[in-house]
């Protein structure tokens, strides 16, 4: 009998190879099913009617005003995406040390969340609670005189920001900062304003990642941070035990959701968090990993289709439940075909 195996019978009595033989049996014992539902597609809202602008390192990504996001989703909700998570375009003229368009009730994220809900009332819309649009410096939080993100006077405007994106109708607030404390702050608020039901995703293990680029280049923070970095608050890319910390405090705050961030070069992370809590397991297929597979497919180095579904089925075989993915709206498409 097999070691590995003690029901099963050596070869050639057992022939793995035997369901493999034809779609119907690969079909039948398919381990890992993807589907439009598994999908948050990740979106660039920028002020202005009628206004549309390509991001250059993320071919097929535009940044869109109100309106013409109002359309987007309409076609997003009938491939069956559950969800969108808004990311604004903020303008410089509206940035500050402070961040306090952050928080405006009038802000552009948040008049975005209302045009959303009262256009598609069904469709889930996500909210990113992180300050980095809205600083001068490109930091994800304020600073003090050294250029050191301050962690309890930043969890102080999260909270601030977070509120005003649960007043305007958003069902999910996703802090995106890791400062330490804030998803219990945001938590405590959201239930003393009485939005009991405003889930929060967590990203609770977001790591200091060269695969954010294009990101940042999309919503206008590269050129504020120059040659900074988020050393301080991300996390080390060498670490996993971390993780499991960062996760386990996320969840005893109050965290709905949690997130890995970036998704393919940390896999590993989270198959160890959904072994070791069983909590609902996001993950975000970054800008980076967006870029790679777009140009790398443009290129005809690899079929698109293919490498993408591929990528896609391996975040859910890790054990992601959901995946924030700018290929949302194609691989919806593709699946559904």
């Amino acid at each position: 009998m097999s070691d590995l195996h003690p029901n099963r019978a050596p070869y050639p009595t057992t022939r793995m190879r035997r369901m493999r033989r034809d779609d119907f049996s690969r079909r039948l014992m398919r381990e890992t099913t993807l589907t439009p539902d598994d999908f948050i597609y990740p979106v660039f809202v920028l002020e202005g009617q009628g206004e549309r602008e390509p991001v250059p390192s993320m071919p097929g990504i535009e940044r869109m005003s109100i309106d013409l996001l109002v359309e987007e989703a309409q076609t997003v909700a009938k491939l069956g995406i559950p969800a969108m998570a808004l990311f604004p375009v903020t303008p410089m003229s509206a940035k500050s040390l402070d961040a306090r368009e952050a928080f405006n009730p009038d802000g552009l994220a948040q008049r975005a969340v209302k045009a959303l809900k009262d256009a598609l009332p069904e469709l889930g819309v996500m909210t990113d609670v992180a300050l980095d649009p809205f600083t001068t410096h490109g930091q994800d939080g304020l600073i003090d005189d050294s250029g050191y993100v301050m962690n309890d006077a930043t969890v102080e405007v999260l909270v601030k920001q977070a509120v005003s994106h649960a007043a305007a109708g958003a069902d999910i607030v996703a802090p995106s900062d890791m400062m330490d404390g804030r998803i219990g702050a945001v938590r405590e608020a959201l239930e003393s304003e009485g939005q009991i039901n405003t889930r929060i995703m967590a990203y609770s293990a977001k790591y200091a990642s060269s695969f954010y680029g294009p990101f940042r280049d999309a919503v206008g923070s590269a050129a504020n941070l120059g040659g900074g970095n988020k050393y301080t608050y991300q996390m080390d890319p060498a670490n996993s035990d971390e993780a499991l910390h960062e996760v386990g405090l996320d969840l005893a705050e109050g965290a709905d959701m949690v997130m890995v961030k970036p998704g393919m070069p940390y896999l590993d992370i989270v198959r160890r968090v959904k072994d070791r809590f069983g909590a609902p397991t996001f993950v975000y297929q970054v800008s980076g990993e967006y870029a790679m597979l777009k140009a790398a497919s443009q290129n005809g180095w690899l079929e698109e289709r293919a490498v993408v579904l591929e990528a896609l089925t391996g975040v859910k075989r890790a054990g992601g439940d959901g995946i924030l993915t700018y290929y949302a709206k194609q691989a919806g498409q593709w699946l559904g075909a």
